[in-house]
């Protein structure tokens, strides 16, 4: 029975460790607007902690994954755009859109709530 009671320990601090990992994504995420290369650090530790979760918490680290990716193809679409001008607009509303969804993801985690849809090109 110790046993049992062990492992149940270890499964709640591997759960918590996991939630407390998608609040510091987010951190590093927002960090990136300063740092470029924080979204990259951001995005592999989303990719390492993925799996070690609550159902909720899975939400996020698809969320964050797919958010990075999103930023990813809207900073190659506005680079090439900026020879016709509208390139840095692009890039600025990404950015925007980034923020929202920083914003939005930590708001669920605070409640520890899960995000509806994490494959939404939106917020």
């Amino acid at each position: 029975m110790n046993e049992v009671t062990t492992n149940d320990a270890e499964e709640n601090a591997r759960m918590n460790s996991a939630a407390k990992m998608v609040q510091i994504i987010y951190f590093i995420y927002l960090a990136g607007l300063i740092i470029p290369i924080a979204h990259l650090v951001g995005v592999v530790m989303a990719y390492i902690n993925k799996g070690d979760g609550s159902p909720w918490v899975e939400t996020h680290f698809r969320y964050q994954i797919r958010s990075f990716w999103m930023l990813f193809l809207y900073f190659v679409i506005g680079s090439l755009l900026t020879f016709v001008g509208i390139g840095f607009l692009i890039i600025l509303a990404a950015y925007i859109w980034f923020i929202v969804r920083c914003a939005k993801g930590l708001k669920l985690h605070a409640r520890e709530e899960g995000i509806p849809d994490p494959a939404t090109w939106l917020w």
